[in-house]
Parts: C-alpha cells; structure tokens; sequence
C-alpha cells in the first residue's frame, strides 16, 4: 500500500492544447478515489499519467515520497485493471493471471500461491483452465481484477473497468470491487463516467470537467454542497434543478419569467438579497400542486416506487421526484397545468450568476 500526490500536475499535447490544467491532491494510505466526469473531461488522462503511459507536462506525481514523472510504467509498482479487461485468448484464465509474475522471473510455487489467493477472493477457482472465450463478461472483469491483485502492487488503477457490462451486472460488480477493497486495503484510483459509480464506491471523489477538478470531496459532501452548477447538474440521479432568479432585498424570489416563488424569508440568506443568483433544488426537495410558480407537465416517468415529473416553467425545465402514492393523489399528466415549488423543509442552493461558482459562505 501507498500514498499518491499530485503536486499542480498539468498537461498539454502538442499545439499547446491544454487537457490537464493543474491538480493538486494527496491520497491517503489505502483510500479508493473515484475520478468522474463527462467525456473529454481529462479524467483518463490523468490516470494514464499514474500509470507512466502519458508524460507530465509539468508539476509532480508522487508514489510514497518518491516522483515517479520519469519512471517506466513497469517501475512504478502499480497495476491497471482497462476497459477491455486485455486478456490473452489464447491464455487460460490461470496463465492470465500468472503471466506478468512469469515475466518478472517469479517461481513456480510462488506464482501458483498468488494466483490460488485471488482466485479464492474473486471466487474463480472452478475456471483456472477456461479460456476467455468461455467466460462471460463478469467472469473476464473478475479475471482482469484477479491478473493486477498478484501483483500486490502499491496503487490498484481502474479504467472504467465497468462500462461493457449490462446494467445488472455492473451493479454486481461494484459490490464486488467494494468487497475486494476492503479485504486487500490497497491505494486505489478509479475513473468512470457514472456518478453512481463514483457516489457507491468513493471515499472521496474528484469530478472533473474541462481539465480542471471542479470539486474534491466525500460523496456527501459533494452532493450535499456541490462547488458549482457543473457539479450540481452532473451529481445526482436526476441532478439538480437550477434557475436563474432574482432576489429583491426583502428575501422575494422571483424567475426570469416574472413568477414569484413562495419562499420563505429565512430560506433566504443575505448574501443573495438584491442580486441575480442561480438557484437550485433537488428534486427530491420539490412539490407538485404547493404554492409554487405555474408549469406545464411535459412527461411523467414511472420507476416502480417513485415517478419523475418533468415540468415546463417557461424557460425553465423542472424535475419533481415523487412516491407513487403522492403522483396518484395529484394525478399529474402530460399536458397538466400545476404548480411546483420547494418544500420548505430543505435547505436550497445559491450559484453565482456569472461564474457559476457557489455563492462563498453558503
């Protein structure tokens, strides 16, 4: 196990185009850091230059107390778990996994005792003599896993390990890495597109966008206060709403569209009043048919025990999450003039009109 650092770690590709545009983080001794964000967003980027398979443009990564920028990627004592799971089809699952302790001259005894351990971890002991071709897209997930835990290494690096996998199987999976990290404890670093993903698995999490981390932070803290409109519209299934309004000195609230909310004063804080501010409201936060602003119901979606309605505010496009037993009592449909507004019970969030950023103090 070890620490990671990244001392305003940068990087430009030829052009002078900027991908990475400075990073700064030190990860604990056997923390799991999730990177997320869009594509484009340098996320992959940055883990490849963990692994050495991208130089450093400029600033430092650090692997316990040693700068690794001009190291080999097989100097570094990290090992890559990649999208494709990269395994030989010719190989048997055990040779797989066997195959980078052979090059490095390991014994017999010793490469058989490694890869039996992680078998047993990863539960594929009945299919060391299968070939890849026989597995299904878990078991060549779990192989792949299996072929960078012998390795022992410093840093485990995951590259969307999860993104060919069917939607049931991935959330299989991310209980399985769960489980793997806590039994081996290693430094981890995980990149992915889903904020489930990064949500269910992190300790903490960098969401990236545009090259620049946007927010670093435990998952509730992130979600609970995201840093900008980005991470408030990128974290959270559905994200959060945001609207564009206007707060008078007395604390009203009125939209772009000349509607007042029905707000109460002390959900108000001074540092909005008499400005344009970007509010936001999750969903879950929200109420049909309260004393809201007037909207137009464009699409109801049903998930079983909860439904999303998706409004019309002029401008604006709002999701209220509902029960079922709460839709059913509204009875909101397509074409349906209502009413939404805040709860009153939850706090909401303030963004700088300009810059996006939150409002500094809230």
């Amino acid at each position: 196990m070890a620490t990671l650092s990244f001392r305003n770690v940068k990087k430009t590709y030829a052009g002078n185009v900027p991908v990475i545009h400075g990073i700064d983080m030190d990860v604990k001794d056997g923390e799991f850091i999730v990177i997320v964000g869009p594509s484009g967003c340098g996320k992959s980027t940055l883990m490849r230059m963990v692994a050495g398979l991208e130089t450093v443009t400029s600033g430092e990564i650090v692997i316990d107390d040693k700068v690794v920028n001009t190291l080999e990627p097989a100097e570094r004592d990290i090992a890559m778990v990649f999208q494709n799971y990269a395994l030989y089809p010719h190989m048997t699952v055990f040779e797989n996994m066997a195959y980078g302790l052979k090059i490095r001259k390991f014994s017999k005894d010793e490469i058989k005792k490694r890869v039996d351990i992680a078998a047993q971890i990863l539960e594929l002991g009945h299919l060391l003599d299968r070939r890849p071709r026989a597995l299904s897209g878990g078991q060549r997930q779990r192989v792949a896993m299996g072929r960078a835990i012998v390795r022992e290494p410093k840093v485990f690096l995951f590259d969307e390990p999860l993104s060919n996998l069917d939607a049931k199987l991935r959330v299989a999976m991310r209980l399985e890495i769960m489980k793997l990290h806590r039994r081996l404890g290693t430094t981890s670093l995980y990149v992915t597109h889903d904020q489930v993903e990064a949500m269910t698995l992190a300790h903490r999490m960098i969401v990236m966008y545009q090259g620049v981390p946007e927010q670093i932070g435990t998952p509730m803290e992130v979600f609970e206060k995201p840093a900008s409109t980005f991470v408030a519209g990128f974290i959270g299934s559905p994200p959060m709403n945001l609207m564009e309004v206007q707060v008078a000195g007395d604390g009203t609230v009125q939209t772009a569209d000349g509607n007042q909310l029905e707000i109460s004063p002390l959900q108000v804080p001074s540092q909005v009043r008499g400005r344009k501010i970007i509010m936001g409201m999750r969903p879950e936060h929200m109420l049909l048919n309260t004393q809201g602003i007037p909207a137009e119901v464009e699409m109801v979606e049903t998930l079983g025990s909860e439904q999303l309605v998706h409004c019309r505010c002029g401008k604006s496009t709002l999701v209220v999450r509902c029960t079922t037993r709460q839709l059913s009592e509204s009875s909101a449909k397509v074409g349906m003039q209502v009413n939404v507004g805040p709860d009153g019970r939850h706090p909401l969030h303030w963004f700088e009109a300009d810059t996006g950023r939150r409002v500094q103090g809230l």
